[in-house]
C-alpha cells in the first residue's frame, strides 16, 4: 500500500476535524447562513450553513463569506483546536479574509483536550446587550477594550501574550463588530454600565482592565464609577476629553448620529490609508493584517446600526465635558486604581502631549511615551509592549 504524503495526512485530519465541526453543530445564531472555504493550497473544503443545517464539500465555493488559509499541517492543527489560530495568524502562517469575526468563531473548537490558551468564542446577554467575546487562558481576569471603529480582533496580540498566565476576556464593545448595536447613544457611562453587566455575566468579580484609543476611556470611565470592580488600569493611547480644538462643539452637536441609517461609501482605499495614518511605520505590519481590519471595518459600518454607533461614540469622543463640575479634567484625580498610560509618539489621533495632563492629574500613575510609535502600540511594537504590561501588572499591589 503506498503512504501517503505528509500534506495528505495533514489533509485527512483537516476533513476530520471539519466533519466533527459539522456534527457539533452551527457555531453561528439559530436559523444564521454562512460559507466558509477552508483553503490548504494544494486541499480545499467549503463548509455551508444553512439555517439548520450544516454542509461540508471538497471544493472552493465561490464568493464565500471567510476564506481560512494556511498550509496543511497549520490548518490542520486550527481545525482541531490543538493550535491557537490566532497565534498562527499572528505569525503570519495563517491569513483570515471576509468575516474575521466568524473565521475567530470557528476556531472555537470541538476537542476536548483543548488547551486554556486556545480562544473560545462565546456570547452573553450583558444587560440587555448580547455580547460577542473571546477568552483565552487561566488566572487572574484581564478584559480587553478595543477603540473606535475596531472590533476585539484589534486586541488578538494582546490576547495571545497574556494569555499564558491570566484569563483573557476580549469583548466587541456595544455597536460594534458582533455585538448588539441598540439605537442610542455611546458614551462612556453608557459603556461603564455595559462593562459591569458584562463582568456580571461573565463571572468575574474583578479584573484589570487593557483599553486602547476609545476602550482606555471606557476603562477609565469603569474605573471611576465602580473602582470595586477594577484591580489595575492599563492604556493604550486612551482618547481622553479634548482641552483644545474645540471650536467645532456647536456643528458637531447640530449632527445627529442617527444620520448614520443612511447609506455613506466609504472606499476601501481611503479607509485603508486612514489605518495606515495611525502607525509611525505601517509598513512595520504585513499586508495581509491591513486586509483583515478593513473586511472587517467595511462589513460593520455597511450596516445602519453600525454606521450609528460609530458616529455615535466619534460625537461623544470630541463633546465630552473637558473641564468644570463634572468634566473629565476635574474627575480623573479621583481615580484610584494603579494605572499605566502608554503612548506613541508618532500618534496622530491622541498626541503623546496628553501625557503632562495626565501626570499632573495623576501623579502616581505611570506614563511611558514610547518611540517610533503611533495609535496601536499592541500591534506596532507588541514585544515592548506587552513587556512593561507584564512587568506593571507583576508590580505588588498599593
Amino acid at each position: 500500500m503506498q503512504l501517503q504524503l505528509p500534506d495528505d495526512l495533514a489533509a485527512d485530519r483537516i476533513e476530520r476535524a471539519l466533519v466533527a465541526r459539522l456534527r457539533a453543530g452551527s457555531p453561528l445564531g439559530a436559523g444564521e447562513r454562512a460559507t466558509v472555504v477552508f483553503d490548504a493550497g494544494s486541499h480545499a473544503w467549503t463548509l455551508r450553513f444553512d439555517g439548520e443545517h450544516a454542509t461540508l464539500t471538497t471544493k472552493r465555493a465561490p464568493a464565500p463569506d471567510t476564506v481560512l488559509t494556511a498550509a496543511p499541517e497549520v490548518l490542520a492543527g486550527v481545525v482541531e483546536g490543538t493550535a491557537s489560530g490566532i497565534d498562527a495568524w499572528l505569525a503570519g502562517q495563517l491569513t483570515m479574509r471576509g468575516n474575521i469575526a466568524l473565521a475567530l468563531k470557528l476556531q472555537g473548537t470541538v476537542h476536548p483536550d483543548r488547551p486554556a490558551r486556545i480562544p473560545r468564542a462565546r456570547t452573553v446577554p450583558a444587560g440587555s446587550i448580547d455580547t460577542f467575546f473571546l477568552e483565552a487562558g487561566a488566572g487572574p481576569s484581564v478584559v480587553l477594550l478595543h477603540g473606535l471603529g475596531a472590533t476585539n480582533s484589534s486586541m488578538l496580540p494582546t490576547l495571545a501574550d497574556l494569555s499564558h498566565d491570566f484569563r483573557v476576556l476580549a469583548p466587541d464593545l456595544p455597536g460594534f463588530g458582533e455585538s448588539g448595536k441598540p439605537m442610542r447613544t455611546y458614551d462612556p457611562a453608557f459603556f461603564a454600565r455595559w462593562l459591569h453587566d458584562f463582568l456580571n455575566a461573565a463571572g468575574v468579580e474583578r479584573a484589570t482592565l487593557i483599553g486602547n484609543s476609545m476602550g482606555g476611556r471606557i476603562a477609565i470611565e469603569m474605573a471611576l464609577r465602580h473602582p470595586a470592580r477594577v484591580d489595575r488600569l492599563v492604556l493604550f493611547a486612551p482618547s481622553l476629553a479634548f482641552r483644545r480644538f474645540r471650536f467645532f462643539q456647536p456643528a458637531v452637536r447640530m449632527v445627529a448620529a442617527e444620520l448614520g441609517v443612511l447609506p455613506v461609501p466609504v472606499p476601501r482605499w481611503v479607509a485603508m490609508r486612514t489605518l495606515r495614518y495611525m502607525f509611525a511605520d505601517p509598513d512595520r505590519l504585513p499586508p495581509a493584517w491591513y486586509d483583515a481590519a478593513m473586511d472587517e471595518f467595511q462589513r460593520v459600518f455597511s450596516t445602519p446600526r453600525g454606521r450609528v454607533a460609530f458616529f455615535s461614540a466619534a460625537r461623544q469622543i470630541y463633546l465630552e465635558e473637558a473641564e468644570g463640575p463634572g468634566g473629565f479634567w476635574e474627575r480623573l484625580p479621583t481615580l484610584h486604581a494603579p494605572a499605566l498610560f502608554l503612548w506613541g509618539d508618532e500618534d496622530p489621533l491622541v498626541p503623546a502631549g496628553f501625557a503632562r495632563h495626565v501626570e499632573a492629574a495623576l501623579p502616581g500613575a505611570t506614563s511611558i511615551i514610547l518611540p517610533s510609535c503611533g495609535h496601536v502600540p499592541q500591534f506596532e511594537h507588541p514585544a515592548r509592549t506587552h513587556r512593561l504590561v507584564r512587568d506593571f501588572l507583576a508590580r505588588p499591589a498599593g
